[in-house]
């Protein structure tokens, strides 16, 4: 028995729960199975009786197939004449294939080229039951209130809902990776369905073939027209080029160059050459200087050897000093001619110094010729510089505009060379596919195949049967084994009872020679009587051992018998188990605790005059209110309710109640109070404080879990003196599918020998 603060569930140590670290539980999903595999049956059969009428009732059809080979050969033939150049058949442009081919475009050139708006067996209704169209036209409102003028389709309307038909029933697939794609087309007509996959082929030929025109002859237009805008910008831009040049004088040499830069190029050869040849002026005119400053006769200048005078003199001045020193040899420097010969000899040098200062007078005035024609030069230089300078700014203006000169001229030949190539492609009969695969007249039809539909069927079933059984067993709330009451409450669960039906005997039937006997009452009160080895009565013996252990130290024992709701089999609990401690030779009292529907009066007392209500109130004596069962010995203080008691929580927590248990207590080992229920009034939390043990009762698969927590977990009292629950009302054959491996239900087989029902 728990202690009061400690009401929250726990779990037994010494219960054996199997293997916890197991995700799925098996032996609760194969308990399950077993409760419910019924319904999931159920279910089964009537999907598959619908899949067999559905086979029954449905039209058959067949499938046609062609395959279209897109030829990537071809496109680049294509590609090499297009004016723009295709795109390579990537895995988007096949899949823009597959659409295409599913597309309304193709569906209503199908339509046109066979006429299937007048085709009688193109428009033959569909007689299948489940088609969709029957279901289209069930859920049709509007087309049940309308009337004939306004539901009968104009031809518009015809061909629209042929091209919707023709379009449903196509189905394209691509082939693995390749380029081939599958058509294929479904209709109750093999022949027809034949015909229409081969017309699906042929349009998507042609209609690639006609797309193929209209971009090349739109291409073609377009191009012409941007032409015109390009021929038109090009002339622009070549005036606007000559017009600027013409504005800032930039002219352009024979070699492409402009005038300035020529010009300046020109300028600085010049200008180079003259300053060599001011350096040439320059290095003659010094050296003759510094001859002339050093009077070296013997020195040779380029321009003295070349003079003929000059030349005289030296040979003159040469055949002197001959003659001189010769003379001053054999007659001595001092001799007349020797003297004679040194003045002629001076005269001649000096006569060549002036030569030499007039040729220097002629190298100055060459030097002073060069370094003015040098600095003339540079002047120009310096001017045609800047004069180039202020064009090459111009110039990157100039050649902005060159380079749009050039780009729409550029533009205007390649839109000139496609347009021609265009122009030539429209008549180029080639297209990007291919058939590799003639649609042929089924031979068999393509659907409905009838195992697999009536197979499906029943997986449905299944299926929808296995989502009801998870259902019922989500809204099972009740408790269905002893597991369940201990996991739940927390509270020893001390076995079943089974469901008995009362209709033996009559419960108003009395011994007429002694009327303060207890009625015999139905089948439900004297169960244990007759069958004191069956399952109930052992359940009752648990009972009595739990009290027995549980109140150990008291001589005589208070039991209260108590349920959460009216109708549990609590009345019929407390006889039954009254009845088995007086056949078990103990001195048992009944009380009938249930002041305003006392169950056990109206079930063995109900000729009863008097009974608690006249002990407590009228301090009757006990002997003379007590009803005795002549076969077990059974007392019985029945509860006469001959008007509505209001305050009979009152009455049981009262003095007189606690006179008349402890007058019971000298006379009697057993006490058995039948209570009023937990959830609809407080007597039992009244009374509680008087009770030594008490014993829970729980309708099986009635009640449910959570109501059973509210009512006894909130009276903690009343909890900690709950030695067990008891299941009532139990189906044997239901309990039996909530038996899992390892739990004590699971071995019911194997000892249910002992047991004698």
């Amino acid at each position: 028995m728990l202690s009061p603060d400690k009401l929250t569930p726990r779990i037994d140590p010494s219960r054996d729960t199997g293997n916890e670290a197991d995700f799925i539980d098996f032996d609760k999903l194969i308990a399950i199975a077993r409760r419910q595999w019924r319904i999931v049956a159920a279910c089964a059969f009537a999907f598959g009786i619908l899949g067999v009428v559905y086979v029954l009732t449905s039209v058959p059809v067949y499938t046609a197939d062609t395959s279209v080979l897109i030829d990537r050969s071809d496109n680049q033939v294509i590609n090499q004449l297009a004016a723009f150049g295709q795109l390579d058949d990537d895995e988007g442009t096949v899949l823009s294939q597959v659409e295409l081919l599913k597309s309304d475009t193709i569906a209503y050139a199908v339509v046109d080229k066979l006429k299937l708006v007048d085709d009688p067996v193109f428009t033959a209704p569909k007689n299948s039951l489940f088609s969709v169209a029957t279901l289209k036209s069930l859920v049709n409102f509007r087309s049940w209130f309308a009337d004939d003028v306004a539901v009968a389709p104009d031809p518009a309307r015809k061909r629209r809902s042929a091209a919707e038909t023709v379009a449903g029933n196509i189905d394209v697939e691509r082939v693995g990776k390749s380029y081939v794609l599958d058509v294929s087309y479904t209709s109750q007509s093999p022949d027809l369905a034949r015909e229409i996959a081969a017309a699906i082929a042929d349009v998507y030929m042609v209609d690639k073939l006609n797309s193929k025109y209209e971009a090349t002859r739109r291409a073609g237009e377009w191009l012409q027209e941007r032409i015109e805008e390009l021929r038109q910008q090009a002339l622009d831009t070549d005036l606007a080029v000559q017009k600027f040049r013409s504005e800032h004088g930039l002219v352009e040499s024979g070699s492409g160059t402009l005038l300035s830069e020529q010009q300046l190029s020109e300028l600085n050869s010049q200008l180079i050459t003259a300053q060599a040849a001011t350096a040439q002026a320059e290095a003659k005119y010094a050296r003759i200087k510094s001859i002339i400053q050093a009077k070296q006769t013997d020195a040779i200048v380029t321009d003295v050897l070349d003079s003929s005078i000059s030349n005289d003199l030296r040979k003159k001045y040469l055949e002197a000093s001959k003659l001189e020193a010769e003379i001053e040899a054999r007659l001595g420097p001092d001799h007349v001619q020797a003297v004679r010969l040194r003045a002629e000899m001076a005269e001649y040098e000096r006569l060549m110094f002036d030569e030499l200062n007039r040729i220097a007078e002629s190298y100055q005035s060459e030097l002073q010729v060069a370094q003015s024609r040098e600095k003339s030069l540079r002047d120009s230089v310096d001017q045609a510089t800047g004069v180039a300078a202020t064009a090459g700014e111009t110039q990157v203006q100039l050649r902005e505009l060159e380079r749009t000169r050039d780009t729409y001229k550029n533009l205007y030949q390649n839109f000139l060379t496609r347009y021609q190539e265009a122009i030539q492609q429209q008549s180029f009969p080639i297209t990007a596919a291919r058939i590799i695969t003639i649609a042929e007249t089924p031979t068999k039809p393509s659907a409905p195949k009838r195992s697999l539909v009536v197979a499906f069927a029943m997986f449905l079933g299944c299926a929808f049967g296995s989502g009801i059984g998870a259902f019922r067993e989500f809204r099972d709330r009740f408790f269905r084994t002893g597991d369940d009451v201990k996991d739940m409450l927390d509270v020893e669960s001390l076995g079943v009872m089974p469901l008995i039906e009362n209709n033996v005997e009559d419960p108003t039937l009395v011994d007429p020679g002694n009327p303060r006997s207890i009625a015999r009452g139905g089948k439900t009160t004297t169960y244990v009587e007759e069958h004191p080895l069956s399952a109930f009565a052992e359940t009752l013996r648990s009972a009595k051992i739990a009290i027995d252990i549980s109140a150990a130290d008291q001589r005589c024992k208070v039991i209260g018998v108590v349920s959460s709701l009216p109708g549990e089999g609590k009345s019929t609990t407390a006889i039954n188990f009254a009845k088995l401690l007086a056949m078990q030779g103990a001195r048992c009292l009944l009380i009938d605790g249930d002041m305003r529907n006392p169950g056990a009066t109206r079930a063995i007392g109900r000729h009863a005059e008097a009974g608690l209500l006249e002990a407590i109130v009228d301090n009757r004596p006990l002997k003379d209110l007590i009803l005795l069962d002549p076969k077990t010995k059974l007392a019985f203080l029945p509860t006469v309710a001959r008007y509505r008691v209001p305050h009979s929580s009152e009455l049981l927590a009262s003095r007189g109640m606690d006179q008349l248990l402890e007058m019971a207590r000298q006379s009697f080992d057993y006490i058995i109070v039948d209570l009023p229920p937990l959830a609809p009034v407080v007597d039992a939390r009244a009374i509680n404080p008087k009770l030594d043990a008490v014993v829970f009762v729980i309708e099986w698969g009635k009640t449910s879990r959570k109501v059973v927590q509210s009512t006894l977990l909130s009276e903690p009292d009343l909890y900690t003196k709950c030695v067990g629950a008891i299941l009532t009302k139990v189906d044997p054959s239901q309990m039996k599918l909530y038996r899992t491996f390892g739990s004590s239900e699971y071995y019911y087989k194997r000892y249910s020998r002992y047991y004698t029902e």
